[in-house]
């Protein structure tokens, strides 16, 4: 299929966009404003014509409506994903369809726009997708998070490819797991690496503080207001707010905050006016989110606009093999080059532990263990660490219901064929002794990508 004359631009040396929308209006908005961001635009009506064209020269951005006459976006989406991973894809949807740019965003899709289409919203997500790193940094960030266990491999893979995306994320995990580190790395690894990273605990602000909090204020909105003053929204703007503990919102906070993120817009205290915010939401919370949900504490269509894509923090108890370099780097980053030494038996005492505050607990245990050794090795006695919790049956278990130290034991199964099987799932299934519907049913179960 070939491209109309009004739709074909000049290439030369110029970034270029692929726009794939049906509608001839829509389709010239566009080229006009990347045309006038200095990027030659390159527009087509449907499925058909828009894999021609990915297949004949690179992208370095694709835009595509959810609507086509043979077809839809998330054709589109997955194509590239397969086919032209480097190319960032956003999608736009009707105004109101949240569960399509969900969709999108879970088939890998960089972001979304609502139509009608915003000028400053489209200039916004162009720049932030034309950012996105092309590799890895020389100095990997990710070496921060320790451990060569499967679950962890997961981890930083999830990582990579969540780095790429302006989704919502939502990392859950216990206390002490790495939830705000991993959020971290997501932002580091991002096209917001540039902007800040405002990293907020939820549970920890008076609840009649919320909206200026998060919202700012205006001079005289309240006594003590005795200037402006910016919230938490304006000091991620460019970069990557992170909510922790977000389970802790009362109702009418959320509220708010599930406007704001719909709206990317937001009001201080004291204003008439909103103000556009160009921020990337990551919460997180050591509570189950679908309980809160199903008990009426959480609000549901802000559970859904907040869990597009999920990473799981595993517990230090589902990978007891990293205990060792994380031993290590722990004693390295107390004590510098010189750190006191664990022996054999209080290295395999901290193996039989079950962890329950996973590496915060770690830390500070080792940190206890060095000011009461008496020279540079730390032996068994000098961990403190209680007996019953270290044998019998409750080794490696915690406090774990019998159900999650099941579910525990098969993910780690799992995992590990997986690992041996380069990720070839009916070879795993085969290695395992199930069949790969059986398989398939597990990995579901489970939340292992």
């Amino acid at each position: 299929m070939s491209l109309s004359k009004a739709d074909r631009r000049p290439r030369g040396d110029l970034t270029r966009v692929l726009v794939i929308d049906d509608e001839p209006d829509i389709r010239e908005l566009i080229d006009l404003t990347l045309s006038r961001m200095g990027l030659a635009a390159e527009c087509v009506g449907s499925v058909a014509a828009a894999r021609q064209a990915l297949d004949g020269e690179p992208f370095q951005l694709c835009l595509t409506d959810m609507r086509l006459p043979d077809g839809d976006g998330l054709e589109i989406v997955r194509y590239i994903a397969e086919r032209h991973a480097q190319t960032p894809v956003a999608v736009i949807t009707a105004f109101g369809s949240a569960e399509n740019a969900v969709a999108a965003l879970k088939a890998g899709a960089f972001d979304y726009l609502a139509k009608p289409v915003g000028l400053e919203q489209l200039r916004a997500l162009v720049k932030s997708a034309l950012r996105l790193p092309e590799g890895a940094a020389e100095e990997n960030p990710l070496q921060s998070l320790i451990g060569d266990s499967p679950s962890m491999q997961q981890v930083r893979a999830t990582i990579e490819k969540l780095a790429r995306s302006q989704a919502p994320i939502y990392i859950s995990g216990e206390s002490g797991s790495g939830k705000e580190l991993a959020a971290r790395l997501i932002h580091l690894r991002s096209a917001r690496s540039g902007g800040p990273f405002v990293p907020v605990n939820c549970g920890a602000i008076p609840e009649n503080l919320m909206e200026s909090e998060f919202f700012g204020y205006r001079k005289g909105a309240f006594t003590g207001a005795d200037g402006d003053r910016e919230g938490f929204f304006q000091a991620a703007n460019g970069g990557t707010l992170f909510l922790d503990e977000v389970a802790d919102l009362p109702l009418a906070m959320q509220v708010k905050l599930l406007r704001a993120i719909q709206e990317k817009r937001v009001r201080k205290v004291g204003s008439v006016a909103e103000e556009a915010v160009d921020v990337r939401i990551i919460c997180a919370t050591h509570r189950n989110l679908r309980d809160c949900v199903d008990k009426g504490a959480f609000r549901q269509d802000l559970y859904y606009r907040l869990n597009v894509i999920e990473l799981r923090m595993p517990p230090l108890r589902e990978r007891l093999e990293d205990i060792p370099p994380l031993v290590e780097a722990i004693l390295h980053r107390l004590f510098g080059e010189s750190p006191p030494q664990l022996s054999p038996g209080a290295l395999k005492a901290l193996e039989f532990y079950p962890f329950p505050g996973n590496v915060r607990e770690l830390e500070n245990i080792l940190e206890r263990a060095t000011a009461l050794c008496a020279d540079a090795h730390i032996e068994a006695e000098d961990l403190r660490l209680e007996p019953d919790e270290m044998g019998g049956e409750s080794i490696g278990r915690g406090s774990e219901t019998l159900d999650d130290y099941l579910n525990r034991l098969e993910r780690q199964a799992i995992l590990e064929a997986l690992q041996k099987t380069e990720g070839n799932r009916t070879a795993a299934a085969r290695l395992l002794g199930v069949t790969f519907r059986s398989m398939r049913y597990r990995l579901e179960r489970l939340g292992i990508e």
